[in-house]
């Protein structure tokens, strides 16, 4: 990745106050959000990949990826897929968000960097456009190769598409399943490819199937970024201590709890959204320990490195672990 780390190590994240400045139907079932600072001040500069934290109501935060213009300092764009069976954030903005509101933010984090690469294979199902589509105009103005393979249940629910038609200099390939049926995967991916960065979001099947087909590829080819947490069980494990460092919070995390509702329970204030490891909200810093990382956000790398997890669903492998809450750059100052 172009990024070692999720960017909240680098100090970057910030609290925001958002207005709402307009609202659009973008297709069946999405909609778009842009806002501007409330201050009027320029908002953070992001890149293609990254997310929000955007606060709904009474405190019910949820991840949305910014898919406007990564060159616009003063207005950002979200797309939000109304989902009746989901935890109910997509529902209330939906219900109840308007243009003149204001709405609590954290960010930009970007789990999804875009790295450097000769050439892009970009797979999105659904809502996954919208991570994806400040990547294909970023790669566009770069005169790279691309190819876009842009699945959905009908052209009527897939969001953007004029807006990606519109973009040049690759291969565009629209596949509503109600007309052509599902995405010919193994034809893009059935012959592991040298040189080729393979960016993939959308719902679960589509990843898994993506990752199998990719498991013959060279090293790092595949990123993904999940909007629900992989099937991969998750063993309880044994019981284990954590230790926060500069505070005088020392817990105990049995098997059947996690180690973020245990030190939610001692008073320790960790951020947190999905508690199912897929957003990186709740991440921590491991000075002492190695974690058991159960997460679908940290690369194989970050994971190796052992001086991160989330504590929503990873545990420890030694019998103490000590954390911090905030990065070596954020204790500098």
């Amino acid at each position: 990745m172009s990024s070692k780390y999720p960017t909240r190590l680098d100090g970057s994240e910030q609290d925001l106050e958002l207005l709402v400045t307009e609202r659009q139907t973008e297709s069946d079932g999405v909609i778009s959000l842009c806002f501007t600072s409330a201050n009027g001040q320029d908002l953070p500069s992001w890149a293609p990949g990254a997310h929000l934290d955007l606060t709904i109501g009474d405190g019910l935060i949820r991840q949305y990826s910014l898919c406007g213009d990564v060159s616009d300092t003063k207005n950002w764009r979200i797309g939000v897929l109304r989902e009746p069976e989901g935890r109910g954030g997509s529902e209330a903005v939906h219900a109840n968000v308007k243009v003149g509101d204001t709405l609590r933010a954290r960010g930009p984090r970007n789990n999804f960097d875009l790295v450097d690469s000769e050439r892009y294979l970009f797979i999105a199902g659904g809502i996954g456009i919208t991570p994806i589509l400040p990547m294909v105009r970023q790669v566009s103005s770069q005169g790279l190769p691309w190819t876009l393979l842009y699945g959905g249940r009908s052209q009527q629910s897939m969001a953007f598409l004029d807006e990606l038609r519109d973009i040049g200099g690759g291969e565009l390939v629209i596949a509503p399943e109600d007309e052509v049926g599902l995405l010919d995967l193994e034809a893009y991916l059935g012959v592991p490819a040298d040189n080729t960065s393979v960016y993939c979001c959308g719902p679960g099947p589509l990843l898994d199937v993506v990752e199998a087909l990719c498991l013959e590829w060279p090293a790092g080819s595949l990123q993904i970024e999940r909007f629900a947490p992989s099937a991969r069980p998750i063993a309880a494990g044994e019981a284990f201590e954590v230790d926060v460092k500069g505070s005088d919070i020392k817990v105990q995390v049995p098997a059947h709890a996690t180690m973020l509702e245990v030190l939610e329970g001692a008073g320790c204030e960790i951020q947190s959204s999905c508690r199912a490891g897929i957003c990186g909200t709740c991440l921590v810093y491991v000075r002492d320990g190695i974690p058991e990382h159960n997460d679908d956000i940290l690369s194989d790398e970050q994971r190796a490195e052992n001086n991160m997890m989330l504590p929503c669903v990873s545990r420890s492998k030694t019998a103490s672990l000590t954390i911090d809450l905030v990065s070596d750059s954020e204790n500098e100052f």
